[in-house]
């Protein structure tokens, strides 16, 4: 009789402990079956096998084990055949135990089927749904059961629960047999918790300390704040980005020899936490020596592109400088009518002087067209709102500067959490695939807004909005104001492609209930509604024109208001055209950094309705980056700018149609709270002239930016002035005193501080405006927020 040692060590040790289910999380191997047995006693030599018989199986068919089997009937009992047939039916998997006999001229094989997966379950599982596990596993109903099977999925389980940052989970694999040779597989899972990154450690550093590299990654130490973020979690990919972040920085700050010798990931052994070690080397710091343009591009001379130049002699190295200067180069090329460009960066570097020599070679780049341009990871928004974005189409020639320009349109879309395109070759070597891969965001909204007046109290503004309504990237809403001075309905529609031609067209319905409480000593209502089209002259020139038709009603006037007020009571209708020309040269519309920003807008009103007037803004902003100074992006300035004139010939347009000075447009005064006012009763008259001006600065605050917060102070500066009415002579209190316009033209002034809190519900803003400079009769507001929320 033939029976391995191993079989029977299976059979004896192997299953009772898996029928105990002893799997731990950490890695072990489970007892596996032994892949090559030895006979215990060789079956005896000489003869012939007559026949062959086969015992205990009950599912397997005969033919099905003999197939196995290296001997058929009329062969000679060969002991080396045998053992390698007894080797081959171990091998299928399908049997926990065989043994190989001789009874006279029979061969006996005798087998014990392995059972067969009645079903595979899983309890104690809550980071992992049964229905991400189930597909992974090898383990399945009606399938053979086998110990390694069992631990292979019980390792691929925790391979799971590592990708998720779990890497302290416990998977104990429990077999429950049942009759028929049958068995429940049940996963024990313990989820564990989230293994964090415990320290950072940066070896080799010694122009940077450790609290410096550590703000350039994107790994960040575990810290209870960091419960809305999954920076403290380790992530393998993460680890690499964090290696490249590395290498970026010292370049930008003129390191050129810097490398990272190794990164490494260390698990505590307890498996609470990793330890990770950057091994780099820093080298020497090298500034800037001859920088020189080479063209070979017939009829461009390199010299004419220097005021593209980014980086100058005697500056430090900046690899960031040198990259805008390839893309500052290439655009200016494209520009002058080269279609086909590649300009490519030479270095040469002085080991003795710690210089660099940079020069940037401009040639004809392969002739490379668009093939085709696939998209991805859109489940909701549809190709055609993503393909109209693109600035090339399929069949173009390739263009670099298009393609960044598109990525940046399809992020100002703000559908989007992240946008790429990649480039692939295409069916020939002179064409090119572009994918576009887009990872789609939440794009309701539900915003809260409030602030705090100190003459008028609170107020609440609470809207919902939808910016990519089906996926068709029109944009809906309806927006409600609950407050103590202001109470309004708005619903709102814009289709910015309408019937997908470059034609934007909307429309809004309103209804606002208006309670100026200390600000105004009346009640306002309008109720109408506006209809806009525009249309896109260039990439960057916009014009809009709008069409409204809105009833006034301004009604329960004070007894004691101002003459000119009183005279406001009753119902007016003001229908009115008005087209507002924007130019747009930011990099960004959603976080600008750079370029600028110019609005003229003009209202005309008097084709029809009893309000008359012509009424002319014009606005800009500025951005300037201080990142070149201060090697952080969150640095920067913007500048705000804008002033309108109102005109009527005879000087008798409502107080409602004037500019207003204060709330947003002048932070620390209250909503119309600056400006022209009645020098005896204090109301605000509004005015026809208005400017206003505002220099703000934005920093990161000196804590983790995990937190999502940052900085701003602020100088914000605004006049209004010629407020006079045509019946001012006529004019005479309740009281019976003469009206007096206290008009000063002097500037308004508010300085202040604000914070922007980016979490994961929205953002939230918060501005303080303590110092203000203000006449008499202003009307001040030191605090203000606001919140908003996206689903």
């Amino acid at each position: 009789m033939i029976r391995t040692r191993a079989a029977r060590l299976l059979a004896v040790c192997l299953l009772p402990l898996l029928f105990v289910g002893s799997a731990l999380a950490q890695p072990r191997a489970m007892p596996q079956p032994t892949a090559r047995p030895t006979a215990a006693a060789p079956v005896r030599a000489g003869g012939t096998i007559a026949t062959i018989k086969v015992e205990g199986n009950q599912r397997i068919e005969p033919g099905t084990i003999l197939s196995y089997m290296l001997v058929q009937t009329g062969d000679p009992f060969d002991a080396d055949r045998l053992d390698r047939s007894l080797k081959t039916l171990y091998a299928t998997g399908l049997f926990q135990d065989v043994r190989i006999t001789r009874d006279g001229d029979t061969l006996v094989v005798h087998v014990v089927e392995n059972p067969l997966v009645n079903r595979v379950a899983f309890e104690g599982n809550h980071k992992l749904t049964d229905d991400q596990l189930r597909p992974e596993m090898q383990l399945k109903p009606r399938a053979v059961f086998t110990p390694a099977l069992a631990e292979q999925d019980r390792q691929h389980i925790l391979d799971m629960y590592a990708k998720r940052g779990y890497y302290n989970a416990r998977v104990d694999p429990q077999v429950i047999r049942l009759d028929q040779n049958r068995v429940d597989v049940v996963f024990q899972i313990n989820d564990g918790s989230v293994t964090l990154i415990s320290k950072i450690i940066f070896v080799g550093n010694h122009e940077f300390s450790e609290d410096r590299l550590s703000e350039v990654i994107n790994t960040r130490e575990q810290r209870w704040w960091r419960f809305l973020s999954t920076s403290d979690e380790y992530d393998p990919q993460r680890l690499n980005f964090d290696k490249e972040l590395l290498r970026r920085f010292y370049l930008k700050n003129g390191y050129v020899d810097f490398e990272v010798k190794a990164a490494k990931s260390e698990l505590a052994p307890d498996r609470s936490g990793f330890f990770l070690t950057f091994n780099i080397s820093e080298g020497e710091r090298y500034r800037v020596g001859k920088v020189t343009i080479n063209s070979q591009l017939r009829n461009l001379n390199g010299d004419d592109l220097r005021g593209a130049l980014e980086i100058n002699e005697g500056d430090w190295y900046d690899g960031d400088a040198v990259g805008r200067t390839i893309e500052a180069i290439e655009l200016e090329v494209h520009t002058r009518g080269y279609a086909f460009v590649e300009v490519k960066p030479r270095i040469n570097r002085d080991l003795e002087k710690h210089i660099v020599d940079l020069t940037f070679e401009i040639g004809e780049g392969p002739r490379v067209y668009v093939e085709r341009i696939d998209i991805v990871g859109n489940t909701r928004t549809k190709d055609k709102v993503i393909r109209r974005e693109f600035r090339l189409a399929e069949g173009d020639a390739f263009n670099a500067e298009a393609v960044r320009r598109s990525r940046q349109r399809l992020q100002d879309l703000n559908y989007f959490n992240n946008v790429g395109i990649a480039t692939s070759p295409g069916s020939t070597p002179d064409k090119a695939v572009l994918t576009t891969t887009v990872d789609e965001k939440a794009t309701g909204e539900f915003t809260l807004g409030g602030g705090f007046s100190t003459d008028a109290g609170a107020l609440l503004d609470i809207g919902l909005s939808e910016r990519n309504l089906i996926g068709s990237g029109v944009s809906a809403g309806i927006n409600g104001v609950l407050a103590q001075k202001r109470s309004s309905i708005t619903a709102s529609i814009t289709d910015p492609y309408f019937l997908d031609r470059n034609l934007v067209f909307g429309g809004d319905i309103f209804l606002i209930q208006t309670n100026y409480l200390g600000t105004e000593p009346y009640d306002e209502k309008r109720v109408g509604f506006d209809v806009r089209g525009g249309y896109d002259f260039n990439e960057y020139l916009r014009q809009v024109w709008t069409y409204s038709l809105v009833g006034r009603t301004v009604y329960n006037v004070a007894t004691n208001a101002s003459f000119f007020i009183t005279q406001l009571a009753g119902y007016t209708l003001l229908s009115q055209v008005s087209q507002a020309m924007t130019l747009d040269h930011r990099d960004s519309k959603i976080d600008p950094h750079t370029g600028y920003l110019l609005t003229l807008g003009t209202d005309v009103a008097g084709l029809g309705g009893n309000a008359h007037f012509i009424r002319t803004s014009a606005n800009g902003q500025y951005f300037i980056p201080l990142d070149r100074f201060t090697g952080n992006s969150d640095w920067g300035i913007a500048l705000t700018g804008g002033m309108g004139y109102l005109y009527n010939e005879n000087q008798q347009e409502q107080i409602i149609d004037r500019f207003f000075l204060g709330g947003d447009n002048l932070r620390g005064f209250q909503i119309g709270g600056a400006g022209p006012h009645d020098a005896v009763t204090g109301d605000p008259l509004g005015g026809r002239f208005i400017w206003t001006q505002s220099t703000e600065l934005h920093f990161p605050l000196p804590i983790s930016a995990d937190i999502g917060l940052s900085g701003r102070s602020f100088v914000d500066l605004g006049g209004l002035t010629q407020a006079s009415f045509i019946n001012r002579s006529l004019c005479r209190q309740a009281s019976g005193a003469p009206c007096i316009i206290d008009a000063s033209p002097a500037p308004r002034v508010g300085i202040g501080v604000g914070l922007s809190w980016h979490t994961q519900f929205g953002l939230l803003n918060i501005d303080l405006t303590p110092f203000v400079i203000k006449q008499a009769h202003d009307q001040t507001q030191i605090f203000r927020f606001g919140f908003g929320t996206r689903f």
